[in-house]
């Protein structure tokens, strides 16, 4: 009797506080009070204290209020949040924080959600994490799930739709967006959504390929740096050309020194799961992928275009291994002088925008930004960015900075002008 009025009375003050949350809200939020209102939460009775806490409770003690985190949701979603877990999506805030450029730049472009957090929050990130984005005056948007499920919502027929991810996966080094939005699989998927075709139209979204059965384990092949090896040996099958490439790369990656010893960076590498290490993983994900394929295209097909992806990446290694040598052969002769915050007298691609000289800015841009647009659009099935946005751009680059060392080994030569070129240039 007495635990039965207890439970009464825990839901009697749970009642009133969520009354208090929604009478202060629809006044100063209503567009937030609108969306929980519409949703499956409203629907089930999930108040606004079972994901925010119960501390805040006036306009002045806000910094109170509880930021859901992956643990929130998973008292409801453990199945999904177990599986997100598991994912490339969970490691996003991991990535961001390990990569030396980010600590270069300002709080607002990074934790603050302008430019690198607004889609790298999506990664779990520790209450250390939190505690230090509320001190430097990122409060809000922290979250992982509602990275998807858009707040407050929380819509799963949102989360469903391949507009969902077009905020993260557009742009600069990662344009899947675009590439998949003017692929036949997009262009299908859109007209299936504007009822020009009938429901039952074989039109694959990102979640039908990256997401199957609402499975939120997202992973691809080959990682986001589109880098396979097998420890550190080749994959199987590889040829010693396209793994001595692979090799250059991954010195420029800083993942091993240009002696070809690992360094500390493969943690880093291994932990944020941007490249496949084993060729177990690898397999993996692409044996997932042939089965997701295989229900619209015959398995052979599926195959070959898959395969198809992957010789494309081989001929995109060939391209930057080339120019990360050229550079490389700059700094051994002295030409480049190595930057303090560089390891090793070696080209950095993590260097990003930090890139220290404009030989070396082509280089990031051909990695980052055209590299990936070349492989993205060969499994995105998009010929425009494959060849024009992806390969032509990384053989320009390539003339670029063949041209950009020679103009640089010229103007070193004695008697050639070199230390007047350099006074007046």
């Amino acid at each position: 009797m007495k635990r039965g009025l207890i439970l009464i009375f825990g839901c009697m003050v749970a009642s009133i506080y969520a009354d208090n949350c929604v009478k202060c809200h629809t006044d100063i939020t209503p567009g937030m009070v609108k969306d929980w209102k519409i949703s499956a939460h409203y629907e089930e009775d999930v108040s606004c204290a079972d994901c925010h806490g119960e501390e805040h409770q006036n306009n002045t003690d806000f910094e109170k209020a509880g930021i859901p985190t992956p643990e929130t949701c998973a008292v409801c979603h453990e199945d999904q949040v177990s599986q997100y877990k598991k994912g490339k999506h969970s490691l996003a805030w991991a990535a961001l924080k390990a990569m030396p450029t980010t600590h270069f730049k300002p709080m607002e472009l990074i934790d603050g959600g302008k430019g690198c957090g607004g889609c790298h929050k999506i990664g779990i990130k520790s209450e250390e994490d939190i505690a230090q984005l509320k001190e430097d005056g990122h409060h809000f948007g922290s979250g992982s799930c509602d990275a998807c499920h858009t707040r407050h919502a929380f819509s799963l027929k949102e989360a469903r739709q391949p507009q969902a991810c077009q905020t993260c996966h557009m742009g600069f080094d990662h344009p899947q967006w675009e590439m998949y939005s003017t692929s036949k699989h997009g262009v299908r998927a859109l007209l299936k959504q504007n009822g020009v075709l009938p429901e039952d139209t074989a039109a694959p979204t990102c979640q039908t390929c990256h997401m199957k059965d609402g499975n939120h384990e997202v992973r691809t092949a080959w990682g986001f740096l589109a880098v396979r090896t097998n420890g550190l040996e080749r994959y199987p099958g590889e040829s010693d050309e396209w793994w001595a490439n692979r090799v250059t790369i991954l010195q420029a990656l800083g993942v091993l020194d240009p002696d070809g010893n690992p360094t500390l960076r493969l943690d880093v590498i291994a932990g944020a799961q941007v490249a496949r290490l084993t060729a177990e993983g690898f397999d993996k994900e692409r044996n997932k992928m042939i089965e997701i394929c295989s229900e619209c295209h015959s398995e052979n097909y599926a195959r070959s275009e898959l395969e198809k992806g992957d010789q494309i990446i081989r001929r995109g290694d060939e391209l930057l291994a080339e120019a990360i040598l050229i550079i490389a052969d700059l700094y051994k002769d002295g030409l480049l002088e190595k930057p303090e915050h560089y390891t090793y007298d070696f080209p950095d691609l993590l260097a990003f925008h930090d890139a220290p000289t404009p030989i070396e800015q082509t280089l990031f841009v051909m990695h980052l930004k055209h590299r990936m647009r070349l492989f993205q659009g060969a499994f995105h099935n998009n010929p425009d960015y494959t060849l024009w946005y992806g390969w032509n751009e990384m053989v320009m680059d390539l003339t670029e900075i063949k041209h950009a060392a020679k103009e640089i080994r010229k103007d070193a030569e004695p008697n050639n002008g070199g230390f007047f070129s350099k006074i007046f240039k």
